[in-house]
């Protein structure tokens, strides 16, 4: 259950990298490669009163069901269709998720197995309940699953509501994207009957594992996701490490984000901007004075990542300069406003090296969105205004910038203007003073174990 305990849509890949579609008769389920098309997405449905089971509701309004019909007559695997029950019960369109690996395998309450044959017609393709007898089809069962976000998707892409349990969900507030652009926005309170079924809407945006964007008076933990901003509360600058090691880099041509290895590099830092009135965005400007930007432009045409830029829009409302961070373990992944992240691309040219926005729609891309923050230079908060520090905005970095090593000694040389500041002279006089006479102080026991 752990693959879908957090999903709300799905599409499930089988042993012969094909994807469970739902077919436009309504009814017919097999496998196909175009796992790009709404066919292939599947609504998570979760069952009042049995966690260990789940529905799978296509694009159609219509559940994954396992028939007692023969596939083909003789054959022990039966059909795998697309129904609307009679009844909200029924055992047919329940399946139990069955942990495999890294795999799952789908079970019918009769204890067959979704199974994705192959070999040739009518078997190619073809979608049974099976139980694998042989060694050979033991990996027919197992199926991969990747969890799409649907708060990006068009309207053409969103499922059907012609469902027999829309009965249930009478009591929700829905709220639909208004164009294709615009990503859906949850329900607030997403209230439903006790009698009812804990269901998750494809169109509705999941608060468990995809953040509803459009919300900005509600905070993160409203919205049920881990608050990445604590990355960036206290931060004035930071370098992002991706994936692969490599950190995100601002060109010298003042348009291009790519990774380097480098660092060292100013183009390395990011130096951090909140949005007013926007408590958990942020915008990110190079060293070239410009911002991180999500682009509408495809970096590969046919290709669903698009560019990331370096820009100056014309208004710093533009929503296109935003990144929402959103905390992942001991990484975090900046979510533009359509739903989609900040993504470091690895493999052969062009994609090596490469920085798009994009969806990780593949088990194997997953980490390909998350990044390491490393805080080059942080903000004193107004807690500390009064501990001496000239200014609330001032930062630790400054006073740093401010040494500069002695030719004669090595000791370090402050140069400073705020000579009220006792804070500071008492770190002068430690650096000025002890360093010298830890030396002389050497000198005198070296001269004494002589004597």
């Amino acid at each position: 259950m752990e693959f879908f305990n957090n999903a709300k849509s799905v599409r499930l890949k089988s042993h012969l990298d094909k994807y469970l579609v739902a077919d436009e008769d309504e009814q017919t389920v097999r496998q196909s490669r175009n796992g790009a098309s709404r066919k292939a997405r599947w609504a998570v449905e979760l069952v009042d009163g049995n966690p260990h089971v789940i529905r799978l509701k296509g694009c159609h309004g219509r559940y994954l069901t396992a028939s007692d019909e023969a596939f083909l007559l003789g054959m022990t695997g039966k059909k795998v269709l697309q129904t609307i029950p009679d009844i909200k019960k029924d055992a047919s369109i329940e399946w139990e998720p069955i942990k495999e690996g890294y795999r799952v395998k789908l079970r019918t309450k009769g204890g067959k197995f979704l199974r994705a044959n192959g070999a040739t017609p009518p078997w190619r393709n073809s979608v049974t309940h099976d139980l694998p007898h042989r060694t050979a089809t033991q990996d027919w069962v197992l199926w991969d699953v990747d969890v799409v976000d649907v708060s990006v998707l068009d309207d053409e892409y969103l499922p059907s509501n012609a469902s027999s349990f829309n009965s249930s969900m009478q009591d929700q507030d829905h709220s639909f994207p208004s164009s294709p652009c615009t990503p859906s926005v949850s329900s607030e309170g997403r209230a439903m009957s006790a009698e009812s079924e804990r269901v998750w809407e494809p169109s509705i945006v999941s608060q468990k594992r995809w953040p509803s964007i459009g919300t900005d008076q509600r905070s993160s933990r409203n919205s049920g996701r881990q608050d990445g901003m604590e990355f960036f509360n206290k931060a004035k600058a930071v370098r992002l490490q991706s994936h692969l090691g490599k950190y995100l880099l601002a060109d010298d041509d003042e348009k291009t984000v790519r990774q380097s290895r480098n660092g060292a590099s100013h183009r390395a830092r990011w130096t951090v901007e909140f949005v007013e009135g926007k408590s958990n965005r942020i915008r990110l400007k190079s060293c070239h004075g410009l911002y991180l930007t999500a682009a509408n432009e495809p970096f590969l045409l046919g290709m669903t990542g698009k560019k990331v830029f370096q820009t100056h829009p014309e208004t710093k409302t533009d929503i296109a300069i935003e990144w929402e961070p959103v905390k992942e373990g001991l990484n975090v992944k900046l979510m533009t406003s359509e739903g989609k992240f900040l993504r470091a691309n690895g493999g052969s040219p062009p994609w090596r090296n490469s920085v798009t926005h994009d969806v990780p729609h593949r088990t194997a891309t997953q980490s390909w969105v998350l990044w390491g923050v490393e805080i080059v230079d942080i903000t004193v908060s107004d807690l500390d205004s009064n501990s001496g520090w000239s200014s609330p905005a001032s930062s630790f970095s400054s006073l740093a910038d401010d040494y500069s090593g002695s030719p004669d000694t090595g000791s370090p040389m402050v140069q400073y203007c705020n000579s009220g500041n006792d804070s500071i002279k008492e770190v002068l006089f430690f650096f000025l003073f002890f360093f010298p006479l830890r030396n002389i102080l050497v000198k005198l026991s070296l001269i004494h174990l002589a004597i």
